[in-house]
């Protein structure tokens, strides 16, 4: 472990390129974004299956079931984006300067945030429609 390692390395950093430390911190604000969208997405769309909106019946597969999967699966699947599309611009466009192949994952991730919370808003809609009583 002498300095002939960290040389190699391109500095003393483990290994970690000069635009990675931007891209760690940039995944961790997607994830906690990406987590507060997927809690906002379902508390907006399962109020009515977790108040009891029709006669006072609860679903509450909504809070065991379908809370946990969008607190962690929209994360997951936004990083997922992402993560795609960073490592396939570095791969593809090694001339792309870093902060570009950033911006661009970075937008990547907010249309995959997008289509992943309009298609929970889609899912929730279906399952709390015998609690809304709709034409009513």
């Amino acid at each position: 472990m002498g300095t002939d390692e960290a040389d190699e390395d391109g500095g003393g950093g483990g290994g970690q390129r000069p635009y990675s430390r931007s891209r760690s911190v940039a995944g961790c604000v997607i994830a906690v974004v990406a987590g507060a969208v997927g809690f906002a997405v379902w508390l907006h769309g399962a109020a009515p299956g977790v108040s009891g909106a029709f006669e006072g019946e609860r679903d509450l597969s909504l809070v065991y079931g379908e809370l946990p999967l969008m607190l962690f699966g929209v994360p997951a699947l936004t990083l997922a984006a992402w993560s795609l599309v960073g490592t396939a611009l570095r791969h593809r466009a090694a001339r792309l300067p870093g902060a570009a192949a950033l911006a661009a994952s970075l937008t990547a991730a907010l249309l995959a945030l997008s289509l992943v919370s309009w298609v929970c808003l889609l899912w929730l809609e279906s399952r709390v429609e015998p609690f809304v009583g709709r034409g009513w």
